[in-house]
Formats: C-alpha cells, sequence, structure tokens
C-alpha cells in the first residue's frame, strides 16, 4: 500500500493496457485511493487481474482510428457527456516479432489516442504517459573513472538534457510516441520514464528466478555494468503523484529506486530468495551474444514464435550504464521510492511461489 491520500471527491481514471503488469496494478491502485477507474483494453484481453466489482471496463482499439474514435463517443455518452478527469497511457509493446510492431503499437496507438481524445473534446486533466529510459540508448558509455574495489561506480547517469539516442527497436517506437505527445499545443502530459520494472506478474525479470531455481546465472560483457531498477508499486506511486503536480506538466521524468547496483546484485538476491540453491556462474563475451541473439531472432521468423532473445535484447543486455537522474522527479512531485531492491525481490520470489510460477 502507498503512502498517497485517499481522494474525498470522486474523479474518473482511464488506464490503457489496464490488463499488464504495470496497468493492473495502477487499476488496482486507483480502486484504493478512491476514483472512478476505467480499465482500457482491447475485448479479448484477459481480466484475470481485474476482478475488482468496481471497475469500469472500455474497449478501445488503438489500431483503428474510426473505431476508436465511434468507441471514444460511446463512453463519453455514457459519463454524462463528459471525458476522464485523466488517463494513464500504460498500453504498449514490450516484444514483437516484428520490429514495425513496435511502431505499430507503441507510436501509432498513442497518436491514434491522442487524436481520438481531441476529436471527442475529451482531453484529460492531464494525460500521463509510460514511456521507457530505453529511449536514451547507450548515451553515457564512457567511464568516467576507473572502478576499484571502494568506489565501483565509474559511470555518470544519463540525465534529462542528454540527447536521446535509442539503439533498439522499442526505444525508437517509444521516442517517437513522445515526440508526438511533445508537439501537441494546449494538451496536458507529463512522461514518465522507468528502467527497469520487475514485480509480481511480470515475465522477463521472472525468467531470471526461474534460471536460477535450476542452477543457472548467465551474464554477459566483461566490462563493469551498472544498473538501476524500480518496483512496480513505485512505478504506481509516481503515476498518481504527478497527476495533479502543477511542475510536472509538460515534462519528462525516469524513474528508479535511486540505487546502482553491479550486474550481479539482482541474481544474488534472487538466489538468496530462492534458497541459495547452488547455481553455475556463466560469464560470456558479447560477440557470442550476438551470434546467439542472431540466431533466436532468425528461428522467431522461422517458427512465427517469439523468443526471449533478438536483436533489441543484446542492445539492451550488452548496454554497460543504467543509471538514471531521479531528482527531477523527487522535486517536482514528491516522488520518493518506497520499495529497495531486496524487498521488492522478496515480495515478488514470494508471489512467484504463491502463484505456481515457482
Amino acid at each position: 500500500m502507498l503512502n498517497i491520500t485517499k481522494r474525498t471527491s470522486m474523479s474518473t481514471i482511464l488506464v490503457t493496457g489496464a490488463s499488464g503488469f504495470i496497468g493492473s496494478f495502477i487499476v488496482s491502485e486507483g480502486i484504493r485511493l478512491g476514483y472512478e477507474v476505467w480499465a482500457g483494453m482491447r475485448g479479448t484481453s484477459s481480466r484475470a487481474y481485474l476482478q475488482d466489482e468496481r471497475i469500469r471496463f472500455a474497449e478501445l482499439d488503438l489500431s483503428n482510428p474510426a473505431r476508436l474514435a465511434e468507441q471514444l463517443q460511446g463512453y463519453k455518452a455514457r459519463m454524462g457527456g463528459r471525458g476522464w478527469d485523466y488517463v494513464v497511457h500504460a498500453a504498449g509493446a514490450t516484444k514483437c516479432l516484428h520490429q514495425e510492431d513496435f511502431f505499430r503499437t507503441n507510436t501509432e496507438g498513442t497518436r491514434h489516442l491522442i487524436d481520438a481524445l481531441r476529436q471527442a473534446d475529451m482531453v484529460p486533466r492531464r494525460f500521463v504517459f509510460l514511456s521507457s529510459l530505453s529511449i536514451f540508448g547507450a548515451v553515457r558509455e564512457e567511464p568516467v573513472r576507473k572502478a576499484t574495489p571502494d568506489n565501483p561506480w565509474i559511470y555518470s547517469p544519463i540525465l534529462l538534457t542528454d540527447e536521446p539516442r535509442p539503439n533498439t527497436a522499442y526505444g525508437r517506437s517509444k521516442l517517437q510516441a513522445e515526440q508526438y505527445l511533445q508537439a501537441q499545443r494546449d494538451f496536458p502530459f507529463t512522461i514518465l520514464r522507468p528502467t527497469g520494472v520487475y514485480g509480481p506478474r511480470e515475465r522477463d525479470y521472472f525468467l531470471m528466478a526461474q534460471s536460477i531455481a535450476r542452477h543457472t546465472d548467465f551474464a554477459v560483457g566483461y566490462k563493469p555494468q551498472e544498473i538501476t531498477f524500480v518496483y512496480m508499486m513505485d512505478v504506481v506511486q509516481a503515476v498518481y503523484r504527478c497527476l495533479d503536480a502543477p511542475a510536472a506538466l509538460g515534462r519528462a521524468y525516469f524513474l528508479s529506486d535511486g540505487q546502482v547496483y553491479n550486474s550481479r546484485r539482482f541474481s544474488d538476491l534472487l538466489q538468496q530468495e530462492l534458497g541459495n540453491p547452488w547455481v553455475l556462474h556463466i560469464k560470456a563475451p558479447l560477440w557470442f551474444l550476438r551470434i546467439v541473439c542472431w540466431l533466436s531472432e532468425r528461428i522467431s521468423h522461422l517458427t512465427g514464435r517469439m523468443n526471449a532473445l533478438n536483436g533489441d535484447k543484446y542492445h539492451i543486455l550488452s548496454q554497460r550504464n543504467w543509471q538514471c537522474d531521479i531528482e527531477p522527479a523527487r522535486r517536482d512531485f514528491g516522488y520518493d521510492p518506497e520499495w529497495t531492491l531486496e524487498r521488492g525481490v522478496r515480495e515478488s520470489v514470494r508471489w512467484y511461489r504463491e502463484n505456481g510460477w515457482l
């Protein structure tokens, strides 16, 4: 439970991507805080994590502008001729078989939603867009000092003033969505750019836990790597703290737990929470990872099934510096990370076990 004051008057909020990992938690927290929450999703999406009877559902086709405009007009009529007070756009693709699918979902889907809200005269008081630190790519990969046992941090953090240079299709698609949003006039938005988000219901970091439970931990690259994380409930906290913050209007922010870790810290914590099984730690060179990712991507295209490793994943795993500056979020809307990595990993493993994932 987050340390956020409940609302004394009912406000409406639409959360797109509500059936997903982060979206479902945004919905649950909105209900707890006293919002009238609308879960925006495809008609075929699972409602497994959306069982609260107070949730209202909005079927949205973000791939079809005409259909989306028609749907929004219908929901506007149901709400007495007005729109939602807030819209949190959490819908998006993090894995795709073909690179163009990232742009179809993340870029075009965002553009269609913004245009449809304008067309229906449903521009909210605040539109929060969940983007990603990945839009910056490897912009600060050059060491600024030599690492020592007492001073292991050798890179400087990514700053909001840095020029984005995404090196993945996912990052480029999110950046293009941001650029379209930032080009809007009289459209009140805030952009949140979390680093690696983990927690219950998330599957990518779960694969690491599953691998460690099977006695293998795989890492790549021999240069020092500095990694950042953010527990999903701290992302949810940021969403609700920025909704009415005047200083956050029209701005973008990084989100992390405020700490920096070496490449082994996450896997070591997983191993500890799993009862310290014996683990074979394998570290491979980057050229080996590139070959494996290339082969995996070719197999995916031949079989039509997505694999965990591909060209995008190579760039993500090979990047050495994931530090980012969260001070602007602290200053402008009181963002205060509540979940340490130790606590978050413990809760994630507990959930994996209770739900039969491990």
